[in-house]
């Protein structure tokens, strides 16, 4: 790679695990992808999702407030900023020592706890539609939603999750320590579960009941560090229209009027698909040169060289 190129990546859910056990073992194989992008000239910065993890959290507080009652109720921003901790923990320990091993011995790893701030009269606190938590049966979503007053919805044909609302991030409110350090060299975490939620009283923050959908807040994030890159990593390879049925077709290079094109005809699902592409196109258009990809995490630098995954151009 001939330019040292400034890379977000917005790490997916399967990039971390579902459990405690499972991340600790998914970081490591994150990490080497990470690292693997650093040999290659890159200066990366790292966001990732908490769908799963900010679930368990939540529900693990439920669960104290059921058996002591005294307890606090723990508001889910809190159960937000508790996952950032802990997944960037895994992480940052992971990736010091992939790269320890490879001999890089003069890159910094860091975790910042990241607070988002959202418009607190979004319309999307009217319509929760963020997944979080585990996948579930009708049965046992019914359930929840009995018990606890859940909103549940099927995702994608995988099941039933529990939805919060998921407002638009307005501003990283750590970008200038964020920025400061990337700029220092450090590798650094941030945005971790899309940001903790809050919103502006005078010269307060609070936080507010939602999660942020971690593409949103990386293509913000990565668009305040004007990076070159925002790579979204999922489940597949490639973006595809028409998913799943005979004339599915897997997209390579396209330009952000023709994925705009492809949302308007509802070839994406929402809560799936959809966000990833809108976020990478709110990234692509923002500024002439940058570009977005959207591939598998072990795909990461094979997209990067221009060899795979769905690249979004203006």
């Amino acid at each position: 790679m001939a330019d040292k190129k400034r890379i977000v990546i917005a790490l997916g859910g399967n990039a971390l695990g579902s459990n405690l056990a499972e991340q600790m073992e998914a970081v490591k194989i994150t990490a080497s992808a990470i690292v693997d992008l650093i040999e290659e000239g890159c200066e990366v910065v790292v966001a990732h999702g908490n769908g799963p993890q900010v679930g368990m959290v939540n529900n693990a507080m439920m669960a104290l407030k059921h058996e002591d009652p005294s307890q606090p109720t723990i508001p889910l921003s809190v159960s937000v900023a508790m996952s950032q901790a802990y997944i960037g923990y895994d992480l940052q320990n992971a990736l010091r020592e992939e790269l320890l091993n490879r001999g890089i011995l003069d890159i910094p790893v860091a975790t910042m706890i990241t607070q988002v701030r959202v418009d607190k009269e979004d319309p999307a606190f009217l319509n929760p539609s963020k997944p979080i938590g585990k996948f579930l049966t009708k049965e046992q979503a019914d359930e929840l939603s009995e018990k606890n007053g859940y909103i549940m919805k099927e995702d994608a044909g995988r099941g039933y999750r529990r939805v919060v609302a998921s407002p638009k991030p307005q501003e990283i409110v750590e970008i200038g320590t964020i920025r400061s350090m990337v700029d220092a060299g450090d590798l650094v975490i941030a945005c971790g579960g899309g940001g903790i939620p809050v919103y502006r009283d005078g010269n307060k923050l609070k936080g507010i009941g939602s999660v942020i959908d971690k593409d949103f807040a990386s293509s913000l994030l990565a668009r305040e560090l004007d990076a070159d890159f925002l790579i979204i990593l999922t489940a597949v390879e490639k973006v595809a229209i028409n998913y799943g049925k005979p004339n599915e077709k897997w997209l390579d290079d396209i330009s952000v009027d023709e994925a705009k094109q492809y949302m308007e005809e509802g070839h994406f699902a929402p809560g799936s698909m959809l966000p990833k592409v809108q976020a990478a196109v709110e990234f692509a258009e923002s500024k002439p040169g940058r570009q977005a990809l959207i591939t598998l995490l072990e795909k990461a630098k094979d997209g990067i060289l221009g060899n795979t995954g769905t690249r979004i151009t203006k």
